[in-house]
């Protein structure tokens, strides 16, 4: 609405009906206007704006702007909640995966003091980690990251929300 020549003009009335106008400008602005039909058009329609944001044909309920506020207050807490609880969820995989490569290179090193304790072959203690420590952990390693989209999928088909 401001590409003729009366944007500053524009702009007084805009801080009068703020009333964030001086004095020397409030004169200006009343001289302008006196010569201007476009800048009286101008103030025209932003007086009839302001009176038309001051009520409404319905009613509003007093303690709406405040259950707003507490419902938008709740559901940042929930959202700062599942931020942390995936946190937590990707550190428990990253442990997870460095304890599974750690636990099954010293398991693999020291293979032939089990193989000896035990009475067994180097293959059977090697096929033995494997099925029983290594198998389980890679299993468990590959279904964490998948848990929060299982859980949301769970949860919507329930009907039900975080």
């Amino acid at each position: 609405m401001q590409t003729d020549g009366h944007a500053s003009i524009y702009n007084l009335i805009d801080k009068s009906l703020a009333g964030e106008i001086s004095g020397q400008e409030e004169q200006s602005l009343r001289q302008h206007l006196l010569t201007c039909t476009a800048c009286r058009g101008y103030l025209d329609a932003s007086n009839r704006a302001i009176a038309g944001l001051g009520g409404f044909a319905f009613e509003t309920d007093p303690g709406l702007p405040d259950r707003v506020f507490a419902a938008l207050t709740i559901r940042a807490a929930q959202l700062e909640t599942q931020r942390l609880s995936h946190r937590k969820l990707a550190w428990s995989y990253v442990a997870a995966l460095i304890l599974t490569l750690v636990g099954s290179f010293v398991a693999m090193q020291l293979g032939d003091r089990f193989a000896a304790a035990f009475s067994a072959t180097h293959q059977q203690v090697q096929l033995g980690l494997i099925a029983i420590w290594i198998v389980p952990s890679v299993c468990f390693c590959v279904l964490l990251p998948t848990l929060p989209m299982m859980s949301k999928r769970w949860m919507h088909a329930k009907g039900l929300s975080l």
